[in-house]
């Protein structure tokens, strides 16, 4: 589907539930994808990308970056501790803050290297097993730890179980998130990003649907 049937869609969702249009920030989720694609994409001037694992995007953006000016790049994916510095030189917002050993970390690092990327703090509300996150009942603790190093927390980020409904799990994390303050809310992918915007989704992930299916080889 290409790029601006996405960004229309996000629109018309916007305005159908009141919001304003261009509220919601629109992240291709890059991971796995030939260069190509990544490439003709920027070239239609999109901008906000997204990554899952540090590796991956520190052998592919620093070349683009040198060609193409504004790129805002978003580490999606889980955080190893030992990769936390070259994230933070990496990308501009990490969404997978999920336990307080990374962000003692991060709080860490970033004073040593004067800066940190704005973070969401992942919520593990369908509480899966496989999943990272922080339960919903642990997060308002987990929140307060994580201003309480100084640490740019701007968001709850979530990945709903498969089965379930996401439009309930978003509905949770905008319940956690207002009564903490928070007005980021990263959710919503490929198949549900409508349902996130309708929910108040500041930030969705939508990968497959821009560049075509993934092919891990």
């Amino acid at each position: 589907m290409p790029l601006e049937d996405i960004i229309a869609r996000i629109n018309a969702e916007e305005v159908r539930t009141g919001r304003s249009e261009g509220s919601t920030h629109l992240i291709a989720v890059s991971k796995v994808q030939p260069n190509d694609r990544v490439e003709a994409v920027l070239k239609q001037g999109h901008r906000v990308f997204g990554e899952n694992k540090v590796q991956e995007a520190a052998s592919k953006w620093p070349d683009f970056r040198s060609r193409f000016d504004g790129i805002e790049l978003h580490l999606l994916g889980p955080l190893q501790t030992n990769k936390t510095k070259q994230a933070m030189e990496l990308f501009d917002v990490i969404h997978s803050l999920d336990r307080i050993k990374l962000a003692r970390k991060l709080a860490t690092l970033a004073t040593e290297l004067g800066r940190c990327p704005d973070l969401f703090i992942q919520v593990n509300t369908g509480k899966e097993d496989q999943k990272a996150g922080v339960h919903p009942e642990e997060a308002d603790a987990f929140i307060a730890e994580c201003r309480d190093l100084s640490l740019p927390v701007i968001g709850l980020m979530c990945i709903p179980p498969a089965e379930e409904e996401p439009s309930l799990h978003f509905a949770l994390l905008a319940k956690i998130a207002k009564r903490n303050g928070l007005e980021g809310l990263s959710m919503g992918m490929s198949g549900d990003f409508e349902r996130a915007v309708a929910q108040g989704a500041t930030h969705v992930r939508v990968g497959s649907a821009i560049f075509g299916e993934r092919d891990y080889g």
